[in-house]
């Protein structure tokens, strides 16, 4: 199959219609070709007049390790244009940034998660293009989450940088299909086009999402293969809690949880009698780690790993959303006193628990703080919401399986 970057390069007609216009790339370490080449260099070598580009959270370079890390401005030492960063001083594109190009090629891997702050770039560059009469192409890749919906949606006044807008926990889009529902919901009058991939089947076996002959390059320092970006919807609830998420280790965010005083062994066995059905679509291993740093750095904690991969993996079956908030329940009735939240300034948001502000809103956190509260009761909630939303994109969809 061929992603948007590799379709475009291989398209003289599409390339001709950059042909004499001052081009800006949106991009990170795994904006590449079919061949490994960087997007950037590949357009230089295309012939593209690249004038400007630009790297999202964690950088062009992807060398910035945790969150509210920010990334300098710099100048391309190769070829002596201007590298902006949307993660430092702005994370909107100023006016003297949308000056450098009249064609924005968009070319970010995402995880088809909410808060993937790469969505909202995607949002916030598509506003300054409208507003500055310039155009935006997404060079479309494959959501390697595949097609399943879930979790709340965003509630309104919870918008973030980690939530863009009404849609929930996994949207089940491309960012190429993201843009046509941010021109829908927003009304943001914007050239606006999706240079799509050719052969994606979303929810096709083996790789439900993401194409078996094309390797894994991390989009983000921790986003380290395609077990991560499945379980990445649950797991990255974490960062709202004072439970590690193993940052600090080899696999993080593939853990439900690891605490230096939580008995992993006992928390599942909790979790599979409050609901065995959350559990489906993965295994579910209890383990060790130290991390190095971040949370419990030097500690030994116990963990849970998930393993939504090889013969442990069912695509239909597996809701990660659902299995970490069923974690943090377990530890809540395991351990009614403990302190989950973790209450910080969360990617610039003051005044709000983290939690709330990663899963757009309290309801989540106060299921699990409600001993009275039921596995239904949540799943009544979202799935609510996953109906509706199933049904709102349903005719932005541009691929099917």
């Amino acid at each position: 199959m061929k992603f948007g970057i590799d379709r475009l390069l291989a398209d003289p007609a599409l390339l001709r219609q950059l042909a004499g216009r001052r081009v800006a790339l949106v991009a990170h370490p795994a904006s590449v070709t079919e061949d490994l080449v960087h997007s950037l260099d590949a357009l230089v070598a295309a012939g593209v007049r690249l004038t400007s580009a630009f790297g999202p959270q964690h950088g062009l370079k992807g060398d910035k390790q945790d969150n509210m890390v920010e990334t300098a401005h710099e100048v391309n030492p190769r070829y002596g244009i201007p590298i902006f960063s949307l993660y430092g001083e702005v994370r909107r594109p100023t006016a003297r940034m949308m000056d450098t190009a009249d064609v924005f090629l968009f070319d970010l891997q995402d995880l088809g998660c909410r808060i993937y702050t790469f969505v909202t770039t995607l949002r916030y560059l598509l506003e300054a293009a409208a507003a500055h009469g310039k155009e935006v192409w997404v060079l479309d890749r494959p959501n390697p989450a595949g097609r399943p919906v879930e979790g709340l949606t965003l509630r309104p006044g919870q918008e973030s940088f980690v939530g863009a807008g009404p849609m929930p926990m996994r949207h089940g889009l491309t960012l190429g299909e993201l843009g046509h529902w941010f021109k829908r919901e927003l009304a943001i009058d914007v050239a606006y086009r999706v240079i799509t991939m050719e052969g994606w089947q979303p929810d096709a076996a083996p790789g439900h999402g993401w194409p078996e002959d094309r390797i894994w390059i991390n989009p983000s320092p921790n986003a380290a293969n395609l077990n991560m970006a499945r379980a990445y919807a649950g797991t990255v609830m974490l960062e709202g809690t004072t439970l590690s998420e193993g940052r600090g280790t080899t696999r993080p965010l593939e853990v439900l949880f690891g605490a230096p005083d939580i008995d992993a062994a006992r928390v599942l066995q909790h979790m599979q009698r409050l609901a065995p059905a959350w559990l489906q679509g993965c295994a579910l291993r209890p383990c060790w780690f130290e991390p190095t740093f971040h949370k419990h750095a030097q500690r030994l904690c116990g963990a849970l790993m998930v393993h939504a991969e090889g013969r442990f993996y069912d695509h239909h079956a597996f809701r990660p959303w659902r299995l970490q908030a069923l974690a943090l329940g377990a530890i809540r009735r395991l351990y009614p006193s403990y302190a989950i939240w973790r209450d910080f300034a969360y990617e610039y948001e003051h005044g709000r628990l983290a939690i709330d502000v990663i899963n757009g809103g309290p309801a989540l956190r106060e299921w699990v703080d409600d001993a009275a509260a039921a596995p239904g009761d949540l799943d009544a909630l979202a799935a609510r919401d996953e109906t509706a939303w199933r049904e709102s994109v349903a005719p932005l969809l541009l691929y099917r399986s």
